[in-house]
Protein backbone atom coordinates (compact mmCIF):
# COMPACT_ATOMS: atom_id res chain seq x y z
CA UNK A 1 0.00 0.00 0.00
CA UNK A 2 2.72 2.58 0.66
CA UNK A 3 4.50 1.13 -2.25
CA UNK A 4 1.66 2.41 -4.71
CA UNK A 5 1.54 5.70 -2.85
CA UNK A 6 5.21 6.54 -3.38
CA UNK A 7 5.07 4.82 -6.84
CA UNK A 8 2.16 7.11 -7.34
CA UNK A 9 4.15 10.51 -6.02
CA UNK A 10 7.18 9.91 -8.65
CA UNK A 11 5.02 9.34 -11.51
CA UNK A 12 3.15 11.89 -11.45
CA UNK A 13 6.70 14.29 -10.09
CA UNK A 14 8.09 12.80 -13.71
CA UNK A 15 5.45 13.54 -15.79
CA UNK A 16 4.42 17.26 -14.06
CA UNK A 17 6.48 19.40 -16.55
CA UNK A 18 4.09 18.22 -19.79
CA UNK A 19 0.77 17.29 -17.63
CA UNK A 20 -1.10 19.99 -18.67
CA UNK A 21 -0.43 19.65 -22.67
CA UNK A 22 -1.19 16.24 -22.23
CA UNK A 23 -4.42 16.01 -20.85
CA UNK A 24 -5.64 18.47 -23.45
CA UNK A 25 -4.78 16.41 -26.40
CA UNK A 26 -5.93 13.27 -24.71
CA UNK A 27 -9.05 14.32 -24.26
CA UNK A 28 -9.52 16.92 -27.56
CA UNK A 29 -10.21 19.68 -24.88
CA UNK A 30 -13.08 18.19 -23.48
CA UNK A 31 -11.92 17.77 -19.75
CA UNK A 32 -12.64 21.48 -19.14
CA UNK A 33 -15.98 21.07 -19.89
CA UNK A 34 -16.02 18.05 -17.47
CA UNK A 35 -14.68 20.38 -14.87
CA UNK A 36 -16.87 23.17 -15.20
CA UNK A 37 -19.88 20.83 -15.11
CA UNK A 38 -18.51 18.82 -11.45
CA UNK A 39 -17.98 22.85 -10.18
CA UNK A 40 -21.63 23.28 -11.06
CA UNK A 41 -22.73 20.43 -8.91
CA UNK A 42 -20.53 21.46 -6.22
CA UNK A 43 -22.84 24.49 -5.93
CA UNK A 44 -20.33 26.17 -3.87
CA UNK A 45 -21.77 29.12 -1.40
CA UNK A 46 -20.16 32.72 -2.03
CA UNK A 47 -17.48 33.46 -0.49
CA UNK A 48 -16.98 29.63 0.96
CA UNK A 49 -13.51 27.57 1.52
CA UNK A 50 -13.32 25.15 -0.59
CA UNK A 51 -10.74 22.08 -0.67
CA UNK A 52 -9.35 20.53 -4.18
CA UNK A 53 -7.96 17.34 -3.11
CA UNK A 54 -4.78 16.07 -5.07
CA UNK A 55 -4.97 19.43 -6.84
CA UNK A 56 -2.10 18.60 -9.54
CA UNK A 57 -1.50 21.88 -11.52
CA UNK A 58 -4.34 23.48 -10.44
CA UNK A 59 -6.75 22.72 -13.33
CA UNK A 60 -9.83 22.89 -10.64
CA UNK A 61 -8.54 25.27 -8.34
CA UNK A 62 -8.40 28.21 -11.12
CA UNK A 63 -11.46 26.83 -12.69
CA UNK A 64 -13.65 27.08 -9.20
CA UNK A 65 -11.88 30.74 -8.97
CA UNK A 66 -13.05 31.46 -12.44
CA UNK A 67 -16.49 30.46 -11.84
CA UNK A 68 -16.62 32.48 -8.73
CA UNK A 69 -13.69 34.83 -7.46
CA UNK A 70 -15.40 35.21 -3.81
CA UNK A 71 -14.63 31.48 -3.26
CA UNK A 72 -11.37 31.02 -1.02
CA UNK A 73 -9.73 27.84 -2.53
CA UNK A 74 -6.86 25.54 -1.01
CA UNK A 75 -5.39 23.01 -3.33
CA UNK A 76 -3.41 19.95 -1.73
CA UNK A 77 -1.31 17.41 -3.60
CA UNK A 78 1.57 15.13 -2.01
CA UNK A 79 3.78 15.42 -5.42
CA UNK A 80 6.22 18.92 -4.82
CA UNK A 81 6.69 19.32 -8.79
CA UNK A 82 2.66 19.18 -9.70
CA UNK A 83 2.36 21.73 -6.70
CA UNK A 84 5.06 23.75 -8.27
CA UNK A 85 2.97 24.06 -11.78
CA UNK A 86 -0.09 25.22 -10.25
CA UNK A 87 2.20 27.89 -8.26
CA UNK A 88 3.60 29.07 -11.39
CA UNK A 89 0.20 29.44 -13.01
CA UNK A 90 -1.73 30.94 -10.39
CA UNK A 91 -0.44 34.77 -10.79
CA UNK A 92 -2.26 34.65 -14.24
CA UNK A 93 -5.06 32.27 -13.68
CA UNK A 94 -6.23 32.13 -9.73
CA UNK A 95 -8.93 35.25 -10.18
CA UNK A 96 -9.17 35.29 -6.19
CA UNK A 97 -7.46 33.68 -2.93
CA UNK A 98 -5.46 30.07 -3.88
CA UNK A 99 -3.68 28.43 -1.89
CA UNK A 100 -1.27 25.74 -2.35
CA UNK A 101 -0.11 23.14 0.46
CA UNK A 102 1.49 19.92 0.30
CA UNK A 103 0.17 17.16 1.61
CA UNK A 104 -1.21 13.80 1.44
CA UNK A 105 -5.31 13.03 1.20
CA UNK A 106 -4.68 10.05 3.59
CA UNK A 107 -3.92 12.32 6.21
CA UNK A 108 -5.60 16.10 5.88
CA UNK A 109 -3.49 18.75 7.76
CA UNK A 110 -6.55 20.60 8.64
CA UNK A 111 -9.02 20.69 11.57
CA UNK A 112 -12.13 19.16 11.80
CA UNK A 113 -15.11 20.90 9.69
CA UNK A 114 -12.93 23.27 7.56
CA UNK A 115 -14.63 23.67 4.82
CA UNK A 116 -17.39 24.31 2.88
CA UNK A 117 -16.98 22.20 -0.17
CA UNK A 118 -14.77 19.80 -1.60
CA UNK A 119 -13.46 18.89 -5.14
CA UNK A 120 -11.13 15.81 -6.54
CA UNK A 121 -10.03 15.60 -9.85
CA UNK A 122 -8.92 12.39 -11.82
CA UNK A 123 -7.40 11.11 -8.58
CA UNK A 124 -9.67 8.93 -6.61
CA UNK A 125 -8.68 5.88 -8.44
CA UNK A 126 -4.88 6.30 -7.46
CA UNK A 127 -5.31 6.19 -4.06
CA UNK A 128 -4.19 3.85 -1.83
CA UNK A 129 -7.13 3.52 0.17
CA UNK A 130 -10.85 4.60 -1.35
CA UNK A 131 -12.77 4.17 2.21
CA UNK A 132 -9.86 6.40 4.41
CA UNK A 133 -9.35 9.08 1.78
CA UNK A 134 -13.71 9.51 2.27
CA UNK A 135 -13.27 9.59 5.65
CA UNK A 136 -10.93 11.88 5.97
CA UNK A 137 -12.54 13.95 3.79
CA UNK A 138 -15.63 14.03 5.57
CA UNK A 139 -13.76 14.96 8.48
CA UNK A 140 -12.65 18.43 7.36
CA UNK A 141 -16.06 19.15 5.86
CA UNK A 142 -18.70 21.63 7.65
CA UNK A 143 -21.72 19.73 8.02
CA UNK A 144 -23.86 19.60 5.05
CA UNK A 145 -21.00 20.54 2.52
CA UNK A 146 -20.57 18.63 -0.76
CA UNK A 147 -17.93 16.62 -2.13
CA UNK A 148 -17.95 16.61 -5.56
CA UNK A 149 -15.36 14.23 -7.32
CA UNK A 150 -14.88 13.75 -10.95
CA UNK A 151 -13.16 10.46 -12.47
CA UNK A 152 -12.91 8.06 -15.83
CA UNK A 153 -15.41 5.60 -14.90
CA UNK A 154 -16.51 2.26 -16.95
CA UNK A 155 -19.40 2.68 -19.56
CA UNK A 156 -22.20 0.54 -18.88
CA UNK A 157 -22.74 -0.20 -22.11
CA UNK A 158 -20.22 -2.79 -23.28
CA UNK A 159 -19.82 -1.76 -27.39
CA UNK A 160 -19.09 1.67 -25.55
CA UNK A 161 -17.08 0.40 -23.26
CA UNK A 162 -15.17 -1.73 -25.89
CA UNK A 163 -14.28 1.31 -27.89
CA UNK A 164 -13.44 3.49 -24.96
CA UNK A 165 -11.33 0.64 -23.80
CA UNK A 166 -9.79 0.48 -27.28
CA UNK A 167 -8.59 4.14 -26.62
CA UNK A 168 -7.85 4.36 -23.13
CA UNK A 169 -5.52 1.26 -22.70
CA UNK A 170 -4.04 1.45 -26.33
CA UNK A 171 -4.08 5.13 -27.17
CA UNK A 172 -3.46 7.01 -24.26
CA UNK A 173 -0.07 5.33 -23.49
CA UNK A 174 1.09 6.00 -26.72
CA UNK A 175 -0.23 9.63 -26.55
CA UNK A 176 1.53 10.06 -23.22
CA UNK A 177 4.96 8.39 -24.65
CA UNK A 178 5.19 11.49 -27.37
CA UNK A 179 3.51 14.60 -25.73
CA UNK A 180 3.61 13.44 -21.83
CA UNK A 181 7.13 12.20 -22.14
CA UNK A 182 6.28 8.72 -20.12
CA UNK A 183 4.52 5.60 -21.68
CA UNK A 184 5.21 3.94 -18.46
CA UNK A 185 3.33 6.41 -16.53
CA UNK A 186 0.24 6.44 -18.86
CA UNK A 187 0.14 3.10 -18.98
CA UNK A 188 -0.04 2.58 -14.98
CA UNK A 189 -3.01 5.40 -15.63
CA UNK A 190 -5.69 3.33 -17.21
CA UNK A 191 -4.58 0.61 -15.34
CA UNK A 192 -5.37 2.28 -11.94
CA UNK A 193 -9.23 2.20 -13.32
CA UNK A 194 -9.03 -1.86 -13.69
CA UNK A 195 -9.82 -2.78 -10.12
CA UNK A 196 -11.77 0.84 -9.54
CA UNK A 197 -15.19 0.47 -8.38
CA UNK A 198 -17.78 0.97 -11.27
CA UNK A 199 -20.13 3.71 -10.89
CA UNK A 200 -23.03 2.48 -8.97
CA UNK A 201 -20.47 1.01 -6.22
CA UNK A 202 -18.28 4.13 -5.51
CA UNK A 203 -21.89 5.65 -4.99
CA UNK A 204 -22.76 3.39 -2.10
CA UNK A 205 -18.84 4.05 -1.05
CA UNK A 206 -19.84 7.32 -0.87
CA UNK A 207 -23.06 6.20 0.88
CA UNK A 208 -21.66 4.33 3.43
CA UNK A 209 -18.70 6.86 4.26
CA UNK A 210 -21.53 8.81 5.75
CA UNK A 211 -22.51 11.27 2.40
CA UNK A 212 -25.97 11.75 1.87
CA UNK A 213 -27.77 11.81 -1.11
CA UNK A 214 -25.29 10.18 -2.64
CA UNK A 215 -24.87 10.00 -6.42
CA UNK A 216 -24.03 10.45 -10.40
CA UNK A 217 -23.58 11.62 -13.25
CA UNK A 218 -22.55 9.87 -16.33
CA UNK A 219 -20.96 11.93 -18.80
CA UNK A 220 -19.33 10.18 -22.12
CA UNK A 221 -21.97 7.17 -22.27
CA UNK A 222 -20.72 6.16 -18.67
CA UNK A 223 -16.74 6.60 -19.65
CA UNK A 224 -16.61 9.56 -17.16
CA UNK A 225 -18.61 9.89 -13.77
CA UNK A 226 -19.10 12.71 -10.91
CA UNK A 227 -19.87 11.50 -8.33
CA UNK A 228 -21.27 13.51 -5.17
CA UNK A 229 -22.48 13.51 -1.97
CA UNK A 230 -23.00 15.92 1.14
CA UNK A 231 -21.40 15.26 4.57
CA UNK A 232 -23.55 14.46 7.61
CA UNK A 233 -22.74 13.30 11.48
CA UNK A 234 -22.96 9.47 10.90
CA UNK A 235 -23.31 6.97 8.36
CA UNK A 236 -25.61 5.48 6.46
CA UNK A 237 -26.70 2.42 4.58
CA UNK A 238 -27.73 3.39 0.91
CA UNK A 239 -31.49 3.19 0.34
CA UNK A 240 -33.09 2.17 -2.69
CA UNK A 241 -33.22 5.65 -4.09
CA UNK A 242 -29.63 6.38 -3.39
CA UNK A 243 -29.35 2.20 -5.19
CA UNK A 244 -30.77 3.76 -7.90
CA UNK A 245 -29.56 7.54 -8.34
CA UNK A 246 -27.61 7.98 -11.79
CA UNK A 247 -28.36 9.76 -14.50
CA UNK A 248 -26.83 9.77 -17.90
CA UNK A 249 -25.44 13.00 -19.81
Amino acid sequence: MTDKGAYVREMFARIAPRYDATNRVMTAGMDERWRRRAIALLAAPKGGAILDLCCGTGDVVFHLLRTDPSLHVTGIDFCAPMLDGARARAPKEARGDATFVEGDVMTLPFPDASFDGATMGFSLRNVVDIDAVLAEIRRVLKPGARFVNLDVSKAPNAIWKRCFDLYFYKMVPLIGGLVGGSKQAYTYLPQSLTHHPNADELRDRFAKAGFADAGYVRLMGGAIAIHYGSNQTSPVIPSAAQRSRGADV
